[in-house]
């Protein structure tokens, strides 16, 4: 009872709309993160229905957003010397502490450091069980065996190892089509959101790659780059909140971004 009481926080009409924000870690104050308690009110007020920070971030916040939160539990930096390999730098009992509503952990699948990772999955997944908190597991193709990160048969692996290692909820890469990534969401027992990926030219390539997930049977998006580094952030949230929870088509959606 109490992930799903903690689920409901993240998601509206039973799905999610969470603005991941934990990239300072690993790139910097990079626009949009170097104001970040400003952008965090701002993808609250788009209508986002939750958001992703790391613990320092909800440490300093001066207004609880009005938003699920999810504190992620794992980092690296692009300035070291393995950015793929995820170190745990936080606990479930201290997110619980600090009011998240849920936890997140980022494994790369095919990388030199998976073995660890897996691990502390692993090991992650039993705290939250026994804390009754959910745990998104964000599972990437993304390493030295992998050749196409975003091959169907590639993702639908990866996705199913986060749900075997004990995920409630699988974040994924997007294969490209509603068709190709169907299969990925008929091989895991648990929902699946959609990861962003890097930023794209145009909002109605967001909004595209946003229905053609739920086509799929997504539960979600999970936008980070291509909504906080937006030219305006609060807009292109509400174009998602339109199409996620009230059903709207893309091209009714846009509408909302300049509103």
């Amino acid at each position: 009872m109490g992930k799903n009481l903690r689920i409901s926080r993240l998601t509206k009409k039973g799905r999610m709309l969470c603005i991941p924000m934990d990239h300072g870690v690993s790139i910097g104050p990079v626009k949009g993160l170097d104001t970040i308690y400003n952008t965090i009110q701002l993808v609250a007020n788009g209508g986002a229905s939750a958001i992703l920070v790391h613990k320092g971030i909800l440490k300093a916040l001066r207004n609880p957003p009005n938003t699920g939160v999810i504190m992620h539990l794992s980092a690296s930096t692009d300035l070291g010397p393995s950015p793929n390999r995820k170190m745990i730098i936080a606990g479930v009992e201290e997110a619980i502490r600090l009011g998240a509503d849920a936890v997140s952990v980022h494994v790369n699948v095919g990388c030199k450091d998976e073995p660890e990772m897996l691990q502390d999955l692993g090991l992650v997944a039993d705290e939250c069980d026994r804390w009754g908190m959910p745990l998104i597991a964000m599972m990437y193709p993304r390493g030295e065996n992998i050749k196409n990160p975003y091959d169907p048969d590639t993702v639908a692996h990866v996705a199913r190892v986060g749900a075997e290692a004990g995920a409630d909820i699988v974040k994924t890469v997007y294969t490209g089509s509603s068709e190709t990534f169907s299969r990925v969401v008929r091989g895991c027992p648990v929902p699946v959101v959609i990861a962003g990926g890097p930023k794209v030219s145009s909002d109605r390539e967001v909004l595209l790659m946003a229905k053609g997930a739920l086509e799929a049977g997504a539960m979600g998006v999970t936008f980070g780059r291509n909504v906080f580094q937006h030219s305006d952030p609060m807009g292109i949230t509400r174009a998602l909140s339109r199409l996620v929870f009230d059903g709207l088509d893309v091209e009714e959606a846009l509408k909302a971004v300049c509103q």
